[in-house]
């Protein structure tokens, strides 16, 4: 018998529906209409059948008492129902509502019951939204000094998904937002820190295969709804060996990054050009040497992703890349006040014509740049003959006589 529970009060919740109750045990209603989600998605709505017979009991009439069924049906609630003397009101209060009984109260009516019962008392203690953890823990002292064995609290929209739910009026759904606004603007509390923005469970991605020096490696950037990447997955051939690792911790840290906020640009102009083997020569068409893994990944992050301004700013693009979108407005001939100014129609004078043809017999001066010569082996820039051999002008290296 001392292992054992001699009594017990049952859960509420479902077992009360299936048994077609408004309230079982200890467990007052939670409002006199409820909304139930349902596994399988939609809701149910629950009204509250002994509202009528209590009614009676008070000594309503039957049109009085139909009159406030009306009003509860439309409004969601029975404050403010015509016909309702003010001193009923307190007998149909609910765990929730326009008209909730105070959280010490569910308190107080367990611990009335608690020496008539071997076990603890399945029994949730339903608080405002507004309290605080000093409320709370006073709320757990109090179950404690009144002799409960276990308390259980829950506070109303803190959970992520709520089974039950007060119904509400079909204007307070729409006025719902502006009021969480309002709210939140008077509200003292300051959040601190970042809020991390989650990737949809579905989400568009693209993969880069690479090659740089003798490494070959792919990496996938995850995107947002709006086309913003949010996540980086790195994989290089080398698996297993402390290269892998690295990248892979790389690659989180670059994903945590990008849903926390930080601005892709941050990260190109942080780890652009950071030097560390392998490096070289790539196969990227665009990028045709880089000086480590990060600094492949930064740059070409930058050219899909990153505006022509920002580029511009990084030194990733030159005016002569300027989209056409953009060097238009430096071809429209403008006057101070944004008029298009109209071409002039007077005939062109044989003194311009005679300096045209002459400037047109003019030769022209020859490519300096000779499209044979290879690509230096180390930076992989262009080289330029010199004698038998080339050299590269940008880091000074020959293939071996200059």
């Amino acid at each position: 018998m001392r292992n054992a529970q001699a009594s017990v009060l049952a859960p509420t919740g479902t077992i009360g529906l299936m048994m077609d109750c408004d309230t079982t045990g200890i467990e007052p209603d939670l409002g006199l209409v409820k909304l139930k989600k349902l596994v399988g998605g939609g809701t149910m709505s629950i009204v509250n059948q002994t509202v009528p017979r209590a009614l009676r009991a008070l000594g309503y009439t039957q049109a009085q008492v139909d009159d406030i069924v009306r009003h509860i049906d439309v409004e969601k609630t029975i404050t403010g129902a015509s016909h309702l003397q003010r001193e009923h009101e307190a007998v149909f209060a609910c765990s929730m509502g326009d008209n909730p009984i105070h959280y010490l109260g569910h308190v107080k009516m367990m611990s009335a019951v608690q020496p008539f019962i071997s076990g603890a008392i399945s029994k949730t203690v339903n608080m405002p939204e507004d309290v605080t953890v000093e409320d709370v823990e006073q709320l757990h002292i109090d179950a404690w000094k009144m002799g409960l064995k276990a308390v259980a609290i829950y506070r109303d929209n803190c959970k992520v998904a709520q089974p039950l739910s007060m119904a509400k009026k079909a204007d307070d759904k729409a006025a719902a937002p502006a009021q969480d606004v309002v709210a939140a603007l008077e509200s003292k509390i300051v959040v601190k820190g970042a809020v991390r923005r989650q990737l949809p469970k579905r989400r568009n991605s693209k993969t880069y295969k690479f090659h740089l020096a003798d490494l070959k490696g792919f990496f996938t950037i995850g995107e947002y709804d709006d086309g913003t990447p949010g996540e980086l997955f790195v994989s290089v051939s080398k698996q297993g060996s402390t290269l892998s690792g690295l990248m892979d911790s790389f690659a989180i840290a670059v994903s945590h990054g990008l849903q926390y906020g930080v601005p892709l640009k941050s990260y190109v102009r942080t780890l652009m050009s950071t030097s560390f083997a392998p490096a070289g020569i790539t196969d990227d068409q665009e990028i045709r040497t880089a000086s480590s893994i990060t600094d492949y990944i930064m740059r070409r992050l930058a050219l899909d992703y990153l505006s022509f301004d920002d580029r511009l700013e990084l030194g990733l693009a030159s005016l002569d890349d300027m989209p056409d979108v953009q060097t238009t407005l430096l071809t429209d001939d403008r006057s101070a006040d944004g008029q298009l100014v109209e071409q002039s129609e007077q005939p062109v004078s044989d003194y311009v014509v005679q300096r045209i043809e002459t400037a047109s017999d003019l030769p022209q001066k020859a490519a300096s740049k000779d499209s044979a010569a290879p690509l230096c082996y180390n930076c992989g820039n262009q080289t330029q003959r010199s004698g038998s051999c080339y050299v590269c002008s940008s880091c000074g290296s020959t293939t071996g006589c200059s």
